[in-house]
């Protein structure tokens, strides 16, 4: 025969259950912070607010982009942690106002931010436009745009394979980040 439960047990029960799991929690950040570190994490802040982007969605660009490696050229040319190409770099020093010269890195940073908030400024804030535009590029993203509207682009309608791996990696990335460093 089945012994029922009475309150007082389900209550014990379910705070051990609570305590399991927030002990588990606190085991697994730390842990978690080693795979996902923010290198330059004042500098993210500080130019993300400067921008008005999300701090974490700049690390999730950074460390897909090049896994917070300063020194990370692409194939492409792209360089440092943001992966600017050399003509970007110098189009938005011509065009915008690029704040924050400390050093190359946090350059490269500021370069970084001040395309991606003109590619949102440009998408309606649409995220994953814009970040389909920073990994793909103006052009291609403008011909995938042809029979959309902007603002309901979806990830399902990115033709190239790199840059739907890339937004969904920059996305869940940028979740990771929110979680350990919020």
């Amino acid at each position: 025969m089945q012994k029922f439960l009475n309150r007082s047990q389900i209550t014990k029960r379910f705070s051990f259950v609570i305590l399991i799991l927030t002990s588990l929690i606190l085991l697994i950040k730390p842990a978690m912070k080693l795979v996902y570190p923010i290198k330059y994490e004042n500098e993210i802040r500080e130019i993300s607010d400067y921008f008005g982007l999300d701090p974490y969605l700049v690390a999730g660009i950074i460390s897909t982009e090049s896994r917070f490696n300063e020194e990370a050229v692409s194939i492409k040319g792209a360089k440092g942690l943001m992966q600017v190409k050399d003509t970007t770099k110098k189009w938005c020093m011509e065009n915008f106002e690029v704040p924050f010269f400390d050093n190359d890195a946090v350059l490269n940073i500021s370069i970084g931010c001040t395309y991606f908030r003109y590619l949102m400024d440009k998408y309606d804030s649409n995220v994953t436009t814009a970040l389909a535009a920073y990994n793909a590029g103006e052009g291609n993203v403008s011909k995938w745009l042809k029979l959309e509207n902007p603002k309901d682009y979806t990830l399902s309608k990115i033709p190239f394979h790199e840059t739907k791996n890339y937004v969904e990696t920059v996305e869940t990335r940028t979740k990771i980040y929110r979680f350990l460093y919020s």
